[in-house]
């Protein structure tokens, strides 16, 4: 592809786009169980008039757009109370849930490096289930995880294991609310308790349900302690693209207060240029998410959130109800709030197969691999525009387990584990070439079916399967030539 010699027609430029637009999963439909967080067309059209009326506006320089400020310490504000903050709580604006993570991650490690000089080897202790942003912000920052296991039957961190983990090099404990594997809040007590004791930050990551949770707790819900009123708990994330139902790109960090947060800011003055403070990652950014986030608080407010959340959950559990019914299929452990794991209790039902066959109907299903005492499932997020379809997802759901029980166990899928035990794999392209064959991935084209090649990656090493994954976004990630 190449720039135009001519500029196109608005028209041609739209239709074009509107084109491209096909190729995606029909999300407006509500049977997209995962990735979507939309708040229904009234309040959508709220937040994206305040993102473009910022679109242009730069958040490099609070002293020439001082709106942004404003608008930021508002967001913080607002997410903040309802969060339980007291007087010292600080927080910041970033553009996502991977941004907010790495970010505490960071603020541990250079208040380590100012604190505690003989730390030259960090390290984090966390769950198994904690969010892959955490591996990302260790390998960008230097920062080793330790990865403990989970409780077998509640899938929730186990403390103890985390206290067997701590050694001299740990700056940071972490703990999710709740994990999205699963969808069950970690024991952030018994977590705080042991940072305290040990004098260790300890980082919340309530990335996808901090907004969810702490309207349940309005609506009477019971719901686990999670929040900044938690002893030892020093900082915590929330995404407000998410259950805030904000658009895309606005995620909050908040802070016990300054003093920590002071190392999660970066500034330079050594270049020859203007100076350069950032509390967050980027330089340059457009304050159109942050305006929309701020938009939609206000639209909305306590009695729109609590009337979108309380539908959300009515719906969330007329679903588990009817799963729990079915035969061949399991909950994973007791949610916590709109989104949960459903494993296979039947040989006739492989759970990767079951998410193709539904995906033929019309639903997306997240497939999630067999990892420590977590079995193959299939993760299910719901948000405002699955409750008018819940029902209609039960019935086509037990109309495909009841087709899979019939089917015969394919042979191809029995002998795929130890076909992989006989290989011989590298990190090269021969290796890649062998088990993309093996996975039945043909050409460049993205794939429908998906199972075999899920099945291949949950049971290769890690290495590999993420070689794998890599050099098959390498390879597909490249521009046509005209």
């Amino acid at each position: 592809m190449k720039i135009p010699q001519k500029g196109r027609a608005k028209e041609e430029i739209f239709n074009i786009l509107n084109s491209y637009k096909k190729m995606d999963l029909d999300w407006k439909s509500g049977k997209v169980l995962g990735y979507v967080y939309d708040p229904g067309e009234e309040v959508k059209a709220v937040s994206n008039e305040a993102y473009v009326l910022y679109l242009s506006e730069n958040g490099l320089d609070p002293t020439t757009y001082r709106s942004l400020l404003r608008l930021e310490n508002e967001v913080v504000g607002m997410t903040a109370g309802l969060l339980q903050r007291d007087a010292e709580t600080v927080g910041n604006f970033t553009f996502g849930g991977t941004e907010s993570l790495i970010l505490a991650v960071k603020t541990a490690r250079d208040m380590a490096r100012a604190t505690q000089p003989e730390i030259t080897q960090p390290e984090m202790v966390m769950p198994i289930t904690a969010h892959s942003s955490f591996y990302k912000a260790g390998h960008l920052l230097n920062v080793k995880p330790v990865v403990v296991p989970v409780d077998g039957a509640s899938f929730r961190a186990d403390p103890e294991a985390m206290r067997n983990a701590i050694t001299d090099n740990t700056i940071l404990l972490v703990g999710s609310a709740p994990s999205f594997a699963h969808g069950v809040v970690d024991p952030i007590p018994e977590i705080g308790a042991l940072a305290l004791e040990k004098n260790i930050l300890f980082h919340v990551d309530a990335c996808v349900g901090g907004f969810q949770l702490a309207y349940m707790r309005k609506l009477g819900y019971q719901v686990p302690e999670f929040d900044l009123s938690v002893p030892g708990v020093t900082s915590l994330s929330v995404d407000l693209h998410k259950y805030g139902y904000a658009s895309r790109g606005a995620s909050i960090i908040l802070y016990k207060n300054k003093d920590i947060r002071r190392y999660q800011f970066f500034a330079c003055a050594s270049w020859p240029g203007y100076i350069v403070v950032n509390p967050a990652l980027a330089n340059s950014k457009t304050g159109g998410p942050l305006a929309a986030a701020w938009a939609v608080m206000n639209y909305l407010g306590d009695e729109g959130y609590m009337q979108i959340m309380q539908e959300v959950m009515s719906a969330t559990e007329l679903m588990i109800e009817g799963i729990k019914r079915i035969q061949g299929v399991q909950i994973l452990g007791k949610p916590d709030m709109c989104m949960f794991a459903l494993a296979s209790t039947s040989e006739k039902v492989n759970v990767y197969r079951l998410a193709d066959k539904m995906k033929e109907k019309g639903w997306h299903l997240q497939p999630q691999f067999k990892r420590d005492n977590s079995p193959a499932n299939l993760h299910i997020s719901l948000n405002r525009l699955t409750v008018p379809v819940a029902e209609s997802f039960l019935k086509d759901f037990a109309a495909v387990i009841e087709a899979l029980q019939k089917e015969e166990v394919d042979e191809k899928t029995r002998n795929l584990y130890s076909e992989i035990e006989k290989l011989s794999l590298e990190f090269d392209d021969a290796s890649f070439f062998k088990l993309a064959e093996l996975a039945g991935i043909t050409g460049d084209e993205l794939p429908d079916k998906m199972a075999q090649i899920n099945m291949l990656l949950e049971v290769l090493p890690h290495d590999i399967s993420e070689f794998m994954l890599t050099e098959y976004l390498n390879n597909l990630m490249v521009p046509g030539i005209e």
